[in-house]
C-alpha cells in the first residue's frame, strides 16, 4: 500500500507523513511516520481509539483549514495535490476530494435549508449555475440516500440525527469527488439504513473510481465493503491489512 507520491494514478498517497497539533503548551504529535497509497476506486478505513489521530490525519488529507493542525514532516499527496505545501491548488484538493467531518450531521449550518446545504459546495465555486440542472442533483442525491424530497425546504432542526448525517453525506458527494475522505461516515445512522450508504460508496467506487478513505472502528463495515484496514495507535501505524487478517508490527498489542 505504499506507492511513489508523483504516481499520478493514485488518490492518495502518504509518505512517512507527520503532523502536529497545536496544544495549550507545546505542539503535540498527532501523527507520526504514516505511509499508505490509495487508488482509484479502493477503499481504506481508518481504525483506533479516541485520540490516536485518526481525524487529524482524515482532516488533514482533506485540506481543512485548522490553524491547530500542521504537516511538519514527509509527505502527502491527495489527488495529485500536496497536503504539505498546496498553495493555490488548495482549491483544486477540496473539488477533488469529498469530506465528511466528524459529527458531521450536527455540523449543518442552521440557516440553510436541506438544498441550500447540498448544493453550496457547488454555489461557492461556480458564478452562473443552472438551477434546474443544480435542484435534479440535489434532488437525485436526497432520493438516492432515502430522504423524502419534500426535505429539501427543511431546515436541520426539522430533521432527525440519521437524516442530517445523510444530507451531510450527500453534500460530501454532491461534487462526484475523486476520493470520499468520511470520518465516521455511519455516526447516528440505523441499522436499516447503513446499507444505503453502503450502496452510495460501492456503486461509486465500481462505476466511477472513486476511492474512500473512511474512519471507523466497525469491523463489520469494513468487511462489507472489503475494505483494507489501517488499525492506528498514538499517531503510529500499527496494523495494516483485510478483514480480520490484520498484520501486526512487533510487539503491538492486538486491540483497538
Amino acid at each position: 500500500m505504499a506507492r511513489s507520491s508523483g504516481d499520478p494514478s493514485a488518490a492518495i498517497v502518504c509518505e512517512d507523513l507527520v503532523i502536529d497539533r497545536a496544544g495549550h503548551s507545546a505542539p503535540t504529535r498527532a501523527i507520526d511516520g504514516v505511509t499508505f497509497s490509495l487508488d482509484a476506486g479502493e477503499l481504506i478505513c481508518i481504525a483506533g481509539a479516541t485520540g490516536s489521530g485518526k481525524s487529524t490525519l482524515v482532516g488533514a488529507l482533506a485540506g481543512v483549514s485548522d490553524p491547530s493542525i500542521k504537516v511538519v514532516g514527509g509527505s502527502a499527496t491527495v489527488c495529485g495535490v500536496s497536503v504539505r505545501h498546496p498553495g493555490r491548488r488548495l482549491r483544486e484538493l477540496t473539488y477533488r476530494a469529498g469530506y465528511l467531518p466528524q459529527n458531521a450531521g450536527a455540523l449543518l449550518t442552521p440557516q440553510l435549508t436541506v438544498h441550500e446545504i447540498i448544493a453550496e459546495p457547488i454555489l461557492q465555486r461556480e458564478r452562473r449555475v443552472n438551477v434546474k440542472a443544480l435542484s435534479i442533483r440535489v434532488a437525485t442525491l436526497l432520493d438516492e440516500l432515502h430522504l423524502p424530497l419534500g426535505l429539501a425546504a427543511s431546515f436541520p432542526y426539522e430533521l432527525s440525527a440519521g437524516m442530517r448525517q445523510r444530507v451531510a453525506i450527500a453534500r460530501s458527494l454532491v461534487l462526484d469527488p475523486r476520493v470520499l475522505i468520511a470520518d465516521e461516515p455511519l455516526a447516528n445512522l440505523d441499522l436499516e439504513v447503513r446499507p444505503v450508504v453502503f450502496d452510495a460508496i460501492t456503486r461509486r467506487r465500481s462505476e466511477r473510481g472513486m476511492a474512500a478513505l473512511l474512519v471507523s472502528n466497525d469491523a463489520a463495515f469494513a468487511r462489507e465493503l472489503g475494505a483494507a484496514t489501517l488499525m492506528i495507535r498514538d499517531g503510529h501505524v500499527v496494523a495494516r491489512g483485510v478483514g480480520a487478517d490484520l498484520l501486526w508490527t512487533p510487539g503491538a498489542d492486538h486491540a483497538i
